[in-house]
């Protein structure tokens, strides 16, 4: 077959575009080959890819002039050129320069830096509060007083996969949140050290024995959002995912109720009427 460097380089930009425009159809999980972020489901995601790529275009724009000037020193300054090297030793405006400019670069880095670590620290505003514990190896949810549920989440095993399930990321008891409210999470550990990670949500808290750790989130459309404990925990420690369900009001209300029943015997407590619709502000009480 005849090589046709045309049509190879039709077919690579399809392909490059294709990568490119990917990342917008892969907010909920992982893809192989997957190049970049998860598409942001959350504020915080949307500052943190912000953020990146400020810092990436920065980074580009400094790799590019320090090769450039390399290959220019490589061509104006070879022996060939200079038999006799220059002396020159000091160069006060060009010290001043390479002193200056990386402070200030740093400057512009620091202050959206700073800006979202404060961020994504807490919200003043949560709508409801969850408390997460990790464990060996599952995650532990607990909803509080007002919504009196508590349960565990576990990965589902391959061999109790049901079609349309993810291995390694499905679990048997998902984090149900409503969507567009205000989410605090509270992180501690019953064991050893683990991590509460979402990536497309822009969560990452450790888990900490002893300690209570602060974070938030919004989901901002319905959805099902996937992390895992990144924090190596032990032996199963690969086995240890996060499935987040952001639902409605109305199917948040109905869950609620369901899983008043279906979590009571692993968290017994005083039941409210299964009537009685939680109030989310309540919940952070």
């Amino acid at each position: 077959m005849r090589f046709d460097a045309r049509r190879l380089a039709v077919l690579g930009f399809v392909a490059l575009c294709i990568l490119a425009l990917a990342p917008a159809a892969m907010a909920e999980m992982p893809r192989p080959w997957e190049m970049g972020f998860q598409a942001a489901a959350s504020p915080v995601m949307e500052r943190l890819t912000s953020l990146h790529n400020l810092v990436l275009v920065i980074v580009t724009v400094i790799t590019l002039f320090v090769a450039g000037l390399l290959v220019y020193v490589m061509f104006r300054f070879n022996s060939k050129r200079n038999p006799v090297a220059s002396r020159t030793s000091h160069n006060t405006v060009i010290e001043v320069l390479w002193t200056v400019i990386p402070v200030l670069i740093l400057v512009v880095i620091a202050i959206p830096s700073f800006r979202l670590v404060y961020f994504e620290d807490r919200t003043n505003t949560p709508d409801m509060t969850i408390k997460v514990t990790g464990h060996q190896w599952y995650w532990e949810y607990d909803y509080g007083d007002a919504a009196k549920v508590d349960f565990n989440s576990r990965i589902v095993a391959d061999e109790d996969l049901k079609p349309g399930q993810l291995r390694l990321l499905d679990v048997d008891n998902q984090l149900v949140v409503p969507a567009g409210k205000n989410i605090r999470i509270l992180t501690t550990s019953a064991d050893v050290i683990h991590s509460f990670f979402i990536p497309s949500l822009g969560v990452q808290r450790y888990a900490i024995p002893g300690r209570t750790i602060e974070t938030w989130f919004r989901v901002d459309k319905p959805g099902t959002y996937y992390g895992e404990c990144n924090q190596i925990c032990g032996t199963n420690h690969s086995f240890m995912p996060i499935s987040v369900k952001a639902v409605s009001e109305q199917e948040f209300q109905a869950w609620i109720v369901e899983a008043k029943t279906k979590f009571a015997d692993a968290a017994p407590v005083n039941v409210a009427p299964a009537t009685a619709p939680v109030q989310l502000a309540a919940i952070s009480h």
